[in-house]
């Protein structure tokens, strides 16, 4: 491929950017990815905490990865083993006893009724209720928001497809729907069920990888889109990569390769080029430019407008309004190497083959958040953990297991001290609260590595250490994310877009915004005839 061959540049090799990278190579363009990091993946990265042991370094399950790019880029043929236990969670109660949510409602309901037989029928009409309302979202997801300002008849068409399907729901779940994308999950689910326990098990995912609270308006949605692609009810998904997360990547990485896509490793970014309201390609940290009429940017889209592009090309409003975007990060990760299996009080060794939630109540949560929101660290974080090598043994050597836990209300300015200095007590919460749950925990920790917000700022490169690249609100949602007028992959000088998680609909690892994001580049090239 020669220096002036290129037809797109794509920045970042994480999830997003290589399915922008392959849809773009697989549709006939010459494009080359270029990434930072001397490793595919980004936050589907693994970390070798010890010899021999593999922990998911950031995102541990993969469910709410679109079956639609794992189809359109034949990931199975490319290496990818997808691991999807029966278990979802188990969430202890903190007095010996919890709650174990299955794939099976029925298996589910059956478990609920020992507790409480009125919650036992409540949660399958929950598991109902959030099954069809999110069914409606997945298609949300799939479509490109329409032009606001300036709607084209292309964002009519789209718009009369989404209105066909929405009638098509009904009027009692239409009007169901609108009701409840408003709501904070904690009265969605509360509404549902009585339990504390199963009503945090259930609506932490409203929360996770947030700075928000679960009586917050718009987190009711956020559990909606949870749904809508692991298809996982009330109880939501799980599923592991086999080898770990960085298998998705590799595959990923190789279907982009099979359609002739480059990929540079050791490659970054210091800014984007442009010249009379144009990109014209990226220059990189070592003096080398890449030319290329396209630029698909994969990076959080503060870290696109504000540190990759030249303000004069920006403007002061847009550069205005990117610093205004909410994306404080609020999560910290802890991966461990366990030289056993840990007991927790209530749970079988079946029952730990899923996610592992401490949240005992909606109000725990809800305690969390508030002192995240005061800069401070919560004494009893909200975490979730899994055990991945209970279902994939090849990550981990014999005898031992790996712990992947993400720690939140961890924010990443802290009121008193900073992460140089608390990185190991918050280990040590994690650690202890775990222990509060397992007896016998702490010893059988052989290793573990905490990363802070600011660790996931400095190695994966996302602003603040958000991992969504931004809140999911409703103030920055569809059509409003990143910011209204830019929600439609194209950033404001033209041939750049962006594909990360901070485009619509944003998730975790969907891969959603990097095939959304590909779709409207082929479309623009093919209007100007290339």
């Amino acid at each position: 491929m020669s220096a002036n061959a290129r037809d797109a540049v794509v920045i970042g090799a994480g999830h997003n950017g290589l399915i922008a990278a392959a849809y773009l190579a697989k549709a006939g363009r010459r494009v080359v990815v270029v990434e930072r990091r001397n490793v595919v993946g980004g936050l589907l990265a693994d970390h070798e905490v010890a010899q021999g042991a593999k922990v998911p370094a950031i995102f541990h399950s993969i469910d709410r990865f679109a079956a639609m790019v794992m189809n359109d880029l034949d990931l199975e043929r490319h290496g990818l083993t997808v691991i999807r236990p029966d278990v979802r969670a188990f969430a202890p109660d903190g007095n010996g006893g919890g709650v174990t949510l299955w794939g099976d409602v029925r298996r589910t309901a059956e478990g609920v009724r020992r507790r409480s037989p009125e919650d036992a029928d409540s949660y399958a009409r929950l598991d109902r209720q959030i099954r069809s309302l999110s069914s409606f979202l997945a298609h949300i997801h799939a479509t490109t928001p329409p032009d606001i300002r300036s709607p084209s008849p292309a964002d009519a068409l789209a718009g009369l497809k989404l209105a066909r399907l929405f009638r098509r729901m009904g009027r009692k779940a239409g009007r169901e729907l609108l009701r409840v994308l408003p709501m904070p999950v904690a009265d969605l689910v509360g509404d549902a069920v009585k339990g504390d326990t199963l009503r945090a098990a259930v609506a932490h995912r409203g929360v996770r990888f947030t700075a928000m609270a679960p009586r917050i308006a718009g987190t009711g949605a956020v559990l909606l889109a949870d749904s809508a692609e692991s298809r996982g009810g009330a109880a939501g998904g799980v599923a592991f990569a086999r080898g770990g997360p960085s298998a998705l990547a590799e595959s990923l990485a190789a279907a982009a390769r099979s359609f002739g896509a480059e990929i540079r490793t050791d490659a970054e970014v210091a800014s984007v080029l442009a010249g009379d309201g144009r990109v014209t390609g990226v220059a990189l940290r070592s003096g080398e430019e890449v030319r290329a009429p396209t630029v698909v940017s994969s990076a959080d889209p503060k870290r696109t407008l504000l540190d990759l592009l030249d303000p004069e090309e920006v403007g002061p409003t847009t550069v205005w309004r990117a610093r205004n975007i909410r994306a404080t990060g609020c999560v910290a990760k802890v991966n461990l190497v366990l030289g056993g299996v840990p007991r927790f009080a209530g749970a079988t060794t079946e029952e730990l083959k899923g996610r592992i939630v401490i949240a005992p109540t909606v109000d725990y949560l809800e305690r969390g958040a508030d002192a995240a929101k005061y800069r401070r660290i919560s004494a009893a974080p909200y975490l979730e953990a899994v055990i991945p090598s209970l279902t994939d043994p090849t990550i981990a050597p014999e005898g031992t297991h790996v712990m992947s836990v993400v720690a939140q209300w961890a924010p990443y300015r802290l009121r008193d001290g900073d992460w140089t200095t608390e990185r190991d007590s918050l280990g040590d919460l994690v650690l202890k609260t775990l222990e509060h749950h397992a007896p016998g925990f702490q010893d059988l920790v052989v290793a573990r590595e905490v990363l802070t917000p600011v660790d996931l700022e400095r190695e994966f490169g996302v602003t603040e250490g958000h991992l969504l690249h931004g809140e999911p609100g409703l103030d920055q949602w569809f059509a409003w994310r990143p910011l209204l007028g830019l929600a439609r992959y194209r950033m404001p000088i033209a041939g750049l877009y962006s594909c990360g998680s901070g485009s619509h609909p944003g998730g975790n690892v969907t891969g959603l915004p990097g095939r959304n994001a590909a779709r409207e580049v082929l479309a623009d090239l093919r209007k100007r005839g290339r």
